[in-house]
């Protein structure tokens, strides 16, 4: 086996689901080799589009996706996911199209598995199949949680809550102020004078498609507000 796909491999072994429930021995790892394949995406394509038919369930291993629906002046921004999320999935068990594109956000490498090769081996390795549903529902709880939290908060306050989100993984944060209006389903006005305030704040600075994070701990301050 090539070092690269070895690698691949490794990391799915430690990343999916919880690697201390249920955790996958290297005859797991095999068969989820022989059930998928490494694929990598440039920006602006697409793991999969709105409407089509869902064969294929994807884990991202590295990069970001943008997950939409609609088109043109009626195209929403829903999600922006990374490394270990799942995508494709509900669709692909539930054997109906997509309702929802996902397209690369920057270079993105994922696994892709075929929903006629996943399904036999799903059924036949309950380990696997346990991690996979570990995975799903982990992706629920956090979307659940994310809801409960800016709920009843000003804008400012859940502008502030999803930059703190963002500062786990990067500083500078590549969003425009559209994308964060349609992620929090508020107006873009109102995100312009939340961004405005964090900057005289002191938290973040504010360029192009860019918001650099100054200060997390005063950004934290203003999700609690």
């Amino acid at each position: 086996m090539r070092q690269a796909e070895q690698q691949h491999l490794d990391w799915l072994a430690r990343s999916f689901g919880r690697p201390d429930y249920a955790p996958l021995d290297s005859a797991d790892v095999e068969v989820i080799r022989s059930a998928g394949e490494v694929i990598s995406k440039y920006p602006g394509t697409h793991l999969f589009k709105e409407g089509a038919a869902a064969d294929a369930a994807y884990l991202v291993e590295s990069g970001e996706i943008e997950i939409y629906r609609g088109q043109g002046a009626g195209r929403r921004v829903v999600a922006r996911v990374g490394p270990g999320s799942v995508l494709g999935d509900i669709a692909m068990f539930g054997d109906t199209p997509y309702i929802s594109s996902a397209k690369a956000i920057g270079p993105v490498r994922a696994f892709r598995f075929q929903r006629n090769r996943l399904l036999p081996e799903l059924h036949r390795h309950p380990a696997i199949c346990l991690r996979w549903l570990v995975a799903g529902l982990r992706q629920l709880e956090g979307t659940q949680r994310r809801v409960i939290r800016l709920m009843h908060k000003t804008v400012l306050a859940q502008v502030a809550d999803l930059l703190v989100e963002e500062a786990e993984r990067r500083r500078d944060v590549n969003l425009s102020q559209g994308t964060i209006a349609a992620l929090l389903g508020v107006s873009r006005q109102s995100v312009n004078e939340a961004l405005g305030r964090l900057r005289e704040a002191g938290a973040v600075e504010t360029g192009y498609r860019n918001i650099r994070i100054v200060d997390v701990e005063k950004l934290v301050e203003f999700a609690a507000s």
